[in-house]
């Protein structure tokens, strides 16, 4: 369990109060300050091999302290700190993510079950690239709305199923894991050349008009349906960019992957 004091810092770092009881509003609120605050970003991925990508309690300093972002065993097994600190109750589930070819690896994502004590189970996802902005009711039939679009979740035989306005997004395996579980997969996201956070450089911000793009030297933003692209001239113009979007200094730039020829990356927006 983590400190008062760093409860108090993680909830001044997304804009948060601190909650008078753990019940759903509460939950909605903590989250949709989270996904407002905190990147999807793998910077990380592309500085030196040695760079740590640490899904315990260590992680708490890149983003509370450093008030960096990252990716989902990143950023949810930190948001799944804060809220057990606040008292909910908070699991670990593993996912599977749609892509072209199919299914990905059963620890392919990480997402949070909590549970409350009026028995209700709530969907919590703060770190993935079409997330919704606020928790989602397991259990509850039909279309779920949110900003970011309409939610389902569907019982299936292979688990809870979440898509978007219709899209499938990925698969939940309703059986809790340890952070742990996922350390070989995080391996292969970090190490291996064809894994998306190696093919892209990226990182990403929800807005509550939109959402602001930083691909490389690239800004994209959108904001109530129209969206500029601006190509930044030089180094210390990303930099620049990095502080004034997403809220967080580097003292270097990481290095630029090569994409395969006629490949876009990691699809944020």
């Amino acid at each position: 369990m983590i400190g008062e004091s760093l409860v108090d810092a993680y909830l001044e770092r997304i804009g948060a109060e601190r909650p008078e009881r753990a019940d759903s509003a509460a939950l909605r609120r903590l989250q949709e300050r989270h996904v407002l605050s905190v990147p999807f970003e793998n910077l990380d991925y592309h500085f030196d091999q040695d760079t740590d990508i640490v899904m315990d309690e260590r992680v708490l300093d890149k983003i509370v302290h450093r008030r960096r972002g990252g990716g989902c065993y990143e950023i949810n097994p930190a948001l799944g700190l804060l809220l057990e600190a606040l008292g909910y109750t908070v699991r670990i589930l593993p996912a599977q993510v749609h892509r072209p070819d199919g299914l990905g690896s059963r620890q392919g994502h990480l997402v949070l079950r909590v549970d409350l004590p009026d028995g209700s189970s709530w969907l919590v996802d703060a770190g993935f690239r079409r997330n919704s902005r606020r928790p989602l009711r397991i259990g509850l039939a039909g279309p779920q709305q949110d900003p970011h679009g309409s939610y389902e979740l569907t019982e299936t035989a292979g688990g809870l199923q979440l898509a978007l306005d219709g899209t499938p997004l990925y698969l939940v395996d309703p059986r809790p894991c340890r952070i742990e579980d996922f350390g070989p997969t995080l391996w292969w996201f970090r190490t291996f050349p064809g894994s998306p956070f190696r093919q892209d450089l990226f990182c990403s911000l929800p807005t509550l008009e939109g959402r602001v793009t930083l691909k490389g030297n690239v800004l994209t933003r959108t904001e109530r349906g129209e969206r500029t692209r601006q190509v930044l001239a030089d180094g210390a113009a990303v930099l620049a960019a990095y502080e004034k979007y997403f809220g967080f200094r580097l003292d270097r730039l990481p290095t630029p992957p090569v994409l395969p020829e006629g490949s876009t990356g990691v699809q944020l927006d």
